[in-house]
């Protein structure tokens, strides 16, 4: 035998939730929602100077020089890519610059050696 229920089932709702009315509920349940799922206030941060780029205090000097080592070699094999592109005065350019890049990578390579020496075995 089938029994007929209401959907949703009626109820007393003083009585469904312990005294507490619907509206307190919904109350609730807003605040819980826009604490969890609204956006969060933003702070805005006053830049302390007018640089874009920063390094992090803190950072070892191995790290630094290791960092500044890769950059260079990516800036050399740039332009190297570029200088075999032109022609003329542009190439003698572009291979100036590869020059002075290849020179800066080779003292920053020297500070690294000399900070950090391998280790022979």
């Amino acid at each position: 035998m089938i029994k007929v229920t209401p959907n949703p089932p009626e109820t007393d709702p003083s009585s469904a939730h312990g005294g507490l009315d619907s509206q307190k509920l919904d109350e609730a349940a807003q605040r819980a929602l826009d604490y969890y799922l609204g956006p969060k206030p933003e702070t805005k941060k006053k830049p302390t100077s007018t640089q874009l780029f920063a390094v992090v205090d803190g950072i070892d000097t191995e790290c630094l020089l290791a960092n500044l080592s890769e950059t260079l070699a990516s800036a050399n094999a740039t332009v190297s890519d570029l200088a075999f592109e032109l022609e003329g005065s542009r190439r003698h350019v572009a291979l100036g610059v590869q020059q002075l890049i290849e020179l800066s990578e080779l003292l920053a390579n020297r500070v690294l050696d000399e900070r950090v020496p391998v280790a022979e075995g």
